[in-house]
């Protein structure tokens, strides 16, 4: 093999540190890599080569890969006492550290601004490119080791919304009992977790209807949902559900659950209020709402009032209209459909453990589309045999 498609990294340690020499047709020079672990690396991701070809042609005797890890930090904080506290290290230390990667770097990379600090051009170039390197790195130094789920006792936390609670929860623990019966799941409420603790690791996954979600997340669509009313059989609009009779009832609102802490609703900006009344404005009409709640378990037994409609997701309108004296109607008006999500940050995404959680929770959620799917041509097949 040719070494110009290679990249040969030999190693020699001392007590903290370790000297790689790379090989190539193009250069042979020598850097400081991470500290404590010796290690030797045969890598031919062209991502990864291209990053630290691009280092070697600086004035490689004042390049320390350990820096990458403090800068990849300061951007995403964007403030040095708490990337120090992040790292810890002190803040005098992170702002030497800074120093020291404007002076690599030749770019300030951080500025002072009325709102802390704002990253240069420079800095939002290098950003992704040192978070690609370092999962890189990260990537070939962690152990590979298989993940068995039926003897593993981890603990997955996972942030979900109460749409997802209701909908997909109770079939993963089904399927969790039997593929994996000592795992531990802790599930979080939006209002309980922030990007920046995704971002950590602190937590696994996030399921949820995502408006805005950090670019260097990975998502993958879980399913798509309709939307359905929910009303009492004796509703006087039961059997004739128009645009009128529609907005003539009182409604039940629930919260669309996204990330972040809110506090009470403003009935009047009707824009604020989600997809329903969104789509409602875009028609020129507006629902008269009765009750707030943020609790999809509500609105099944509020709505057994006679006078109460609640236009909820499909899933959850159906799943509380099997347990209640209630009807399933279609809105009268068109609603889109909506994305649930599932969200996760860069530092698990290679993970053996976390992989196989993605994996399962995708395979429960297509068993439950298929099976809708059939009940739904049964149920059509059933009403073309009768009329």
């Amino acid at each position: 093999m040719s070494a110009c498609h290679e990249t040969i990294i030999k190693k020699r340690h001392s007590n903290t540190n370790l000297c790689c020499e790379f090989e190539s047709d193009y250069i042979s020079c020598s850097f400081i890599v991470f500290s404590h672990k010796p290690f030797c690396l045969w890598h031919n991701s062209l991502r990864f080569q291209k990053f630290i070809f691009g280092i070697f042609f600086m004035n490689l005797e004042r390049v320390d890969l350990n820096l990458l890890i403090y800068l990849d930090v300061l951007l995403r904080e964007k403030n040095v006492t708490r990337a120090a506290e992040q790292l810890g290290v002190t803040q005098p230390a992170m702002s030497n550290i800074l120093r020291r990667l404007r002076n690599l770097f030749n770019d300030p990379l951080l500025i002072r601004s009325s709102e802390g600090m704002t990253p240069t051009e420079r800095a939002l170039e290098l950003q992704p490119r040192i978070r690609d390197a370092l999962s890189d790195l990260s990537m070939i130094l962690e152990p590979r080791t298989e993940f068995r789920p039926y003897t593993s006792n981890r603990v997955f936390r996972i942030m979900t919304s109460d749409y997802a609670e209701a909908t997909l929860v109770p079939r993963l623990v089904k399927a969790l009992r039997s593929e994996a019966p000592n795992v531990v799941l802790d599930f979080l409420t939006p209002s309980d977790v922030s990007y920046r603790d995704m971002e950590q690791g602190k937590v696994d996954l996030a399921i949820n209807r995502f408006n805005e979600i950090p670019q260097s997340f990975h998502q993958v669509l879980v399913w798509r949902d309709s939307f359905s009313c929910l009303l009492n059989h004796k509703h006087p609009a039961v059997n004739n559900l128009n645009l009128k009779s529609y907005l003539d009832a009182q409604h039940i609102w629930v919260s669309k659950t996204g990330m972040g802490v809110g506090f009470g609703v403003n009935p009047e900006k009707q824009a604020g209020l989600g997809w329903i009344d969104q789509a409602l404005e875009r028609i020129g009409q507006k629902r008269k709402i009765s009750v707030f709640t943020r609790h999809y378990q509500m609105p099944g037994l509020l709505a057994s009032n006679v006078d109460l409609i609640a236009t909820l997701p499909s899933r959850i309108a159906r799943l509380q209209a099997k347990s209640q004296n209630l009807m399933l109607k279609d809105p009268p008006f068109y609603i889109p459909e909506f994305e649930l999500k599932m969200a996760w940050c860069p530092l698990l995404h290679h993970h053996p453990a976390h992989r196989w959680l993605r994996q399962l929770i995708l395979y429960v959620a297509r068993q439950m589309i298929e099976e809708e799917n059939r009940e739904f041509m049964s149920n059509n097949n059933s009403n073309f045999v009768n009329h």
